[in-house]
């Protein structure tokens, strides 16, 4: 297999085929690039979180560590705390980014991401119900998420159907559905054991601290999977915003295309949720900075990806730098920085009078 570049129909498209194969795809030169800045950044962030800390370490001997050398102490403040911190906050942010661009490109609304629409509530609400009530953890966790996000987006898209999926009507829905799993968990914290409530409402507000290497093969393994998918849901996003009826005029599909890249943003967010907790406005935020930094009108999902990576791994270094000896959670930065976002679209949006 070779791959073969070209230049596109205009200056600032790519035009990549995979030689003995039907596979092919054009790139924009400004989303390559931004995909390789902020994930650069991304990356050189989680590679500085490594030595930054209550326990400093040069980047030479954090080299040396995760090559196999280095102290005991070393090998297990690196390698069994940083490391596997830093993987799991590149894979959830990037996880997370991916789930909202999807959705969003899927409703065409910016609004729409599985934070605000109650996806990331459900699989909270799953994970809380395996951790509480059955007394699971670990791969029971990633099951539980997985139910419970999926049966949330099961009741949002049946109420919300109507002739097709809206952004506003869908946007409303999942408000509604996201504050009834909201009350609803926190009855199962009230009712729950005090030392269990307390960490699970530690976990609730979306946390990168004590992860492990089970969580970041968890968004590993769940991105790995996402990627191929992605790559052939991608070439059908550009039909689906065009609307249901435009879309089976000219291609004839009905609404597996969709529901398919549904469930593949379904997914990604109870992955993200599972390993680190439902945090807070990336799969709103990263997607719009996105878009506006490349002024675009369809969000691209590469780009996404990566500054989701960067947002997630900069707000957990902030939060363990700025309130040491103590962190604060991920989870609380993201929401402070992506409220603001929120307003600023709900503004737009009745200025212009829709959204986009």
């Amino acid at each position: 297999m070779k791959l073969l570049v070209r230049r596109g129909p205009t200056r600032d498209t790519l035009v990549v085929a995979v030689r003995g194969g039907a596979v092919s795809f054009r790139l924009s030169r400004a989303s390559v690039l931004l995909t390789i800045l902020a994930g650069a950044a991304a990356v050189a962030i989680a590679t500085a979180s490594l030595t930054l800390g209550v326990y400093p370490i040069s980047v030479s001997d954090a080299i040396t560590i995760v090559g196999g050398g280095g102290t005991l102490i070393e090998r297990d403040v690196v390698l069994g705390d940083r490391l596997p911190r830093a993987l799991t906050g590149l894979g959830v942010g990037a996880a997370f980014a991916l789930s909202g661009a999807i959705l969003q490109r899927i409703a065409a609304n910016p609004l729409v991401s599985p934070d605000v629409i109650g996806i990331n509530s459900g699989a909270a609400m799953g994970a809380l119900i395996v951790l509480l009530i059955a007394g699971g953890s670990g791969p029971q966790l990633v099951v539980g998420a997985l139910i419970g996000a999926i049966v949330a987006a099961m009741m949002i898209v049946l109420i919300a159907y109507r002739r097709g999926l809206h952004g506003f009507r869908l946007v409303l829905v999942g408000i509604g559905v996201a504050a009834m799993l909201s009350s609803a968990i926190s009855y199962l914290l009230t009712r729950s054991d005090i030392h269990r409530a307390m960490s699970a409402a530690a976990w609730l507000t979306g946390s990168l601290a004590n992860r492990s290497s089970m969580h970041a093969t968890i968004i590993g393994i769940a991105l790995i999977a996402a990627i191929p998918a992605l790559v052939v849901g991608s070439r059908h996003l550009r039909l689906l915003e065009l609307g249901d009826d435009l879309t089976r005029s000219l291609t004839g599909a009905g609404q597996g295309r969709k529901v398919a890249l549904l469930l593949l943003a379904v997914v990604l967010a109870a992955m993200a949720t599972a390993a680190a907790g439902p945090i807070g406005f990336v799969a709103l935020v990263a997607p719009q900075i996105t878009r506006r930094i490349l002024a675009e009108r369809q969000v691209a999902l590469a780009p996404s990806a990566a500054v989701g990576a960067l947002v997630v791994v900069g707000a957990d270094l902030a939060g363990r730098l700025l309130f040491a000896p103590s962190e604060m959670p991920v989870g609380v930065l993201t929401a402070i920085m992506g409220a603001p976002v929120l307003l600023y679209l709900l503004a737009r949006a009745h200025r212009i009078g829709a959204a986009g």
